[in-house]
């Protein structure tokens, strides 16, 4: 698609978070930093376990100017109430006020996209919006948008089973490792001062309909790794990297390659 789309996103939900104390709160438990948060500016972040795997994503939408001192949550609907249970359980005593919004959730994408909101992980990606504009097209084009410039989403990284890492967040900036303590920091922090990362998510392509969800890439006899989401000729897939480099990958009993974009290096 050439032109400008923009898709409604049923799959994401918001939450709006109010308060004195709304940036303090959100800044000792997200990967993000939000202490320097501007009105209209979007940041990609995580909610992780004390463990340091990937429990929730989330964007965090500063509030336009005008319209209170605040934050949009943009979170997948099927996890809006667990998110909204998990950040109570953490208020304490914090002066904040967290909220199911209906705003909708859109995604702005193709040819000249500006304004508010835009999406920090890869500038190919466009903007999010958070009004009741009309929709030009359907969510399923916009996930087809994304999984051509290989970005890895909600459905690869699943809830409790990934490392932040693993699913790209370093690469999309979604972890700030200068911001200080967050929830899962101390893992997340190692695996990256450690420098070396054995997993990663990649795109795949093949011939015909993407393998089941799960099924092992072999590089010759050995697991490489396994296929997550996608569709025809295209999937994202966790791989081992140090198995997969010159190898002859299989899924299915069928060639696949790996289609490193440039961005993901």
């Amino acid at each position: 698609m050439s032109s400008l789309n923009v898709a409604r996103l049923a799959s994401r939900a918001v939450i709006a978070v109010s308060g004195p104390d709304w940036r303090s709160f959100l800044q000792g438990l997200l990967t993000q930093d939000v202490e320097t948060l501007a009105p209209g500016e979007l940041r990609f972040s995580g909610l992780l376990t004390p463990q340091g795997k990937l429990l929730y994503d989330l964007f965090v939408a500063g509030t336009p100017e005008g319209m209170g001192d605040g934050a949009l949550l943009d979170v997948a609907a099927e996890h809006r109430d667990a998110v909204l249970q998990r950040l109570t359980m953490y208020r304490l005593r914090a002066k904040v006020t967290l909220e199911a919004s209906d705003r909708p959730v859109l995604a702005v994408f193709g040819d000249g996209v500006s304004g508010p909101y835009i999406d920090p992980r890869l500038p190919g990606l466009g903007a999010r919006a958070y009004d009741d504009r009309p929709s030009t097209t359907d969510e399923d084009a916009y996930e087809a948008h994304r999984l051509a410039l290989g970005v890895p989403g909600p459905a690869d990284w699943g809830s409790e089973t990934t490392y932040p890492i693993e699913a790209d967040f370093d690469l999309m900036a979604g972890i700030d490792f200068k911001k200080g303590c967050f929830v899962g920091q101390e893992t997340t922090s190692r695996m990256k001062r450690r420098g070396v990362i054995k997993n990663r998510m990649l795109p795949i392509t093949f011939d015909g309909p993407a393998p089941a969800f799960g099924t092992e890439v072999l590089a010759g006899e050995l697991r490489a790794g396994e296929v997550l989401s996608g569709g025809d000729g295209r999937a994202m897939a966790l791989l081992r990297l140090d198995r997969i480099e010159g190898a002859d990958l299989t899924a299915d009993g069928r060639p696949v390659r790996v289609d490193r974009p440039a961005w993901l290096t």
